[in-house]
């Protein structure tokens, strides 16, 4: 695909001066990145699909007057949102960090916001080294749910046991096979990870969120626990029995899958100096 040159008013408005001093070489800048997630099929490009990563490559490619390849640290589902996700990519350009992220954002949809660009060492990539993913899912039991929490809290209606749902939640720290709690293409995968946090915490307006944090998530994991750990708090699932739910790799002994506009990517880990 050709992409016309940018505009030359967008590069006076919205972006700092380019230096002509500065030798032009191959920058490698990583992006934090928030969205919503509601109207996307998720973050990878999908063909006639509005993706995240699509949105992002677009809104680069136009400002830099060339194609754009982003990676992202994490495959968010369609319907999932993001406070903390991480992206990177490399380009021969002049402009400054700033003036990326003002022009880019003029590019992109009121849905999604690049929060910060910056310059990342040399070889640096957003996937290959993440070291630790941060997720929270957040509910509510409240009668009635304000409309502006509505797109990323999801509502739950009959009485749960939280002081259950937080011992249940306990078995899965450590390091487990998740076969159990994840889709189909998670399955076809090595399905072993390490969680590091799992719990639960109150928020204002009545807003329940449990955090978890590993070292690698696979395709519905965090919902589908969600999802169990809700079954738990009716009653319906033992929480003594999440170990041997582990155990078994079994997918139809966990519970179903919580929806998705629940879900947020909170945060990306690297390693110091990345």
């Amino acid at each position: 695909m050709q992409y016309a040159k940018p505009d030359k008013a967008i590069l006076e408005v919205l972006l700092l001066p380019v230096n002509p001093e500065e030798t032009r070489r191959v920058r490698t800048l990583k992006l934090r990145v928030q969205y919503l997630g509601t109207a996307y099929r998720g973050w990878q490009i999908q063909p006639d699909q509005p993706t995240v990563q699509g949105c992002l490559e677009t809104a680069l490619s136009r400002l830099f007057g060339e194609g754009v390849r982003v990676a992202g640290a994490g495959r968010t589902d369609a319907g999932v949102h993001a406070r903390g996700q991480v992206a990177s990519f490399r380009i021969v350009s002049r402009i400054p960090c700033l003036g990326i992220l003002r022009g880019a954002n003029h590019f992109l949809p009121g849905d999604i916001r690049i929060v910060s660009v910056e310059e990342a060492p040399e070889g640096f990539h957003a996937r290959h080294h993440a070291v630790r993913k941060d997720y929270a899912y957040r509910f509510s039991q409240a009668p009635v749910l304000s409309p502006f929490l509505s797109a990323t809290v999801e509502s739950i209606r009959g009485k749960l046991d939280l002081s259950r749902m937080e011992s249940a939640a306990a078995h899965f720290l450590g390091r487990h096979d998740f076969t159990a709690f994840c889709g189909s293409e998670g399955r076809r995968r090595n399905a072993v990870r390490t969680v590091v946090e799992a719990r639960f915490a109150c928020e204002p307006d009545e807003v329940a969120v449990f955090r978890i944090s590993a070292d690698g998530f696979l395709q519905y994991l965090v919902r589908t626990i969600v999802g169990t750990l809700i079954e738990v708090g009716r009653g319906r699932i033992a929480a003594e029995a999440i170990p041997e739910i582990l155990d078994a790799r079994d997918r139809t002994r966990a519970g179903p899958t919580a929806a998705a506009k629940g879900l947020t990517l909170e945060k990306v880990h690297f390693p110091a100096g990345m």
